[in-house]
């Protein structure tokens, strides 16, 4: 009978004289508990810190090794690529499973390789066979599915091929920079493991929320880390086959309209990168 969420909600009910209260019960274990206590409270109420996130997704990671980073990600309240960084360094102590169970409830290995594999076979076997079908047989999504199938039928390996990097020759001439005092480095990432906490930072500069168009710039950042946050397979299979198309060239629209602001932008850094260093 321990409260996993509303505690103030029963304390407010005490302060008032209430002698009964309703209440929601939730048959589990403590772990189960605990992360049914950080999903909710992630979606209602006195928001959780960075910090607080962090330590639960610590925390799933070890009592529910099996999900996959993007499930844990949503359920804390962080970015797929904050919660994989922490389980790589949990990796001594957190047991590595071969597959993991992703937001829909479907488990996936974590080399698809295998799971490739079996698809082929599968469309061979059962060449009318949907993607569905297949999938659920091969342990992989639908998209994959069909990324497989369409290789057979173009004479391609079912296996995509790690790309190989260019081989340098060894007298060639090593690549220089300006090393001037720049405030900031145009081309080099500061989002590190986490874009999520990059985007707290702007959230908190006043600079941004006092004006009418940095709000509107924060609001896209917002929304495109939401995507980012739920991007993935499940994403995929939404998307029916006779719109396929469609959205990839809106995908691809949208990308490219944010690669031409990057552009811009880390012209204007370049410029004022280069007045700092002359003042």
């Amino acid at each position: 009978m321990r409260v996993i969420d509303g505690m103030h909600r029963l304390l407010a009910a005490k302060l008032r004289g209430q002698e009964m209260i309703e209440v929601e019960l939730f048959d589990g274990t403590s772990e189960e508990a605990f992360l049914r206590a950080v999903e909710v409270n992630v979606s209602h109420g006195l928001p959780l810190s960075l910090a607080d996130r962090r330590a639960a997704a610590n925390r799933i990671i070890a009592s529910h090794p099996q999900m996959s980073d993007r499930a844990i990600a949503r359920a804390a309240g962080l970015g797929a690529k904050a919660v994989a960084a922490i389980r790589r360094r949990t990796a001594d102590v957190v047991p590595q499973l071969r597959a993991r169970i992703g937001r829909d409830g479907k488990s996936r290995p974590l080399n698809s390789v295998d799971g490739r594999l079996r698809a082929a076979e599968l469309i061979a076997e059962r060449p009318q066979a949907s993607l569905r079908e297949v999938a659920r047989f091969a342990g992989i999504s639908p998209a994959t599915v069909s990324d497989v199938r369409k290789r057979l039928e173009s004479g391609l390996a079912p296996v995509v091929e790690p790309a190989r990097a260019p081989e340098t020759p060894a007298d060639a001439p090593a690549a220089t920079a300006d090393t001037g005092d720049r405030r900031v480095e145009p081309g080099k990432s500061q989002l590190q493991a986490d874009p999520s906490a990059a985007l707290e930072k702007l959230l908190r500069d006043p600079s941004l929320r006092h004006k009418e168009g940095g709000r509107q710039l924060l609001r896209l950042l917002q929304q495109q880390n939401a995507v980012v946050t739920r991007a993935g397979e499940d994403l995929m299979e939404a998307v029916p086959s006779h719109c396929g198309t469609l959205v990839l060239d809106l995908a691809r629209y949208y990308a490219g309209t944010w690669m031409d602001f990057a552009k811009q932008l880390d012209e204007r850094v370049r410029m004022e990168n280069r007045r700092g260093a002359g003042e």
